[in-house]
């Protein structure tokens, strides 16, 4: 048996687009941390340590969470009130990053 997959959307703003070339959005398979499990959030994140390490760094703080000014949604509901790194990734879902606005 093998672990599930899905391929992810990380749709970013403007400022973390120097991270990734200009790119607005990245894309990369989310792989469930053990058989029988769902792809998540933090496994979407891992991935995206490989393919853009100094964009997941501004995402992630050196404990692997998420940090405080950044707020993911992911198919529209804030991924910290669906569970943080933990949240369930749907197939083809999007995530939108968001850093916190100046007052």
């Amino acid at each position: 048996m093998s672990r599930p997959v899905t391929l992810v959307t990380f749709v970013l703003p403007a400022t973390l687009r120097h991270w990734v070339r200009g790119a607005g959005e990245v894309r990369v398979f989310a792989v469930a941390p053990a058989e029988g499990g769902h792809p998540t959030l933090g496994s979407a994140l891992d991935r995206l340590r490989r393919t853009h390490p100094c964009l997941e760094r501004r995402l992630r703080d050196d404990h692997g969470r998420i940090r405080g000014h950044i707020t993911m949604f992911v198919c529209g509901e804030n991924a910290r009130r669906l569970g943080g790194l933990d949240c369930r990734l749907p197939p083809g879902a999007e995530i939108y990053v968001l850093p916190a606005l100046p007052s």
